[in-house]
């Protein structure tokens, strides 16, 4: 099984919360919006990595945004349609700016052309309230933004 691991990135706006999702770069998902975006994240090994760590890497890589607290919700972890394991912690913090840039990935293109071009991980990056989120997200991370939304409700009580 292949494992990722991916943060959470939420604030407060003055009608709740809002979380930070990445869309996914590459000639695949340019004209995709609903339903294709994500918790930052990447892959990782399990027997050699850390998985906050790298979930930290990742959203550094995916937004160009460091996450420098060490204060974490640690939530359930969600088999993706992939089927891959993805872990993942939401932390408060906020970011004028939330995407800056994105590592780039290398894939032949156009299909079958022999050409290497190279893409961007994420595109862009943006703020949503949980009623957004809902939409723009990859379904198979729907159940931990609603763990997400739980926790912060019953923190606010």
């Amino acid at each position: 099984m292949k494992y990722t691991a991916g943060i959470w990135a939420y604030r407060r706006a003055i009608d709740g919360f809002q979380v930070l999702l990445v869309h996914p770069g590459g000639p695949f998902y340019i004209k995709k919006d609903e339903g294709v975006w994500s918790v930052p994240k990447g892959e990782f090994d399990p027997a050699i990595e850390q998985e906050l760590e790298v979930a930290k890497r990742e959203f550094n890589e995916e937004t160009g945004n460091k996450i420098i607290t060490e204060d974490f919700i640690v939530l359930s972890p969600v088999k993706t349609k992939g089927g891959k394991m993805l872990k993942t912690w939401a932390t408060e913090t906020d970011f004028e700016k939330p995407f800056i840039s994105s590592n780039l990935f290398e894939m032949e293109w156009p299909p079958k052309s022999g050409r290497k071009k190279e893409f961007p991980e994420t595109d862009k990056a943006e703020w949503f309230s949980f009623e957004q989120a809902r939409i723009k997200l990859n379904a198979s991370q729907l159940p931990v933004l609603d763990e997400l939304e739980q926790i912060l409700k019953s923190k606010c009580k």
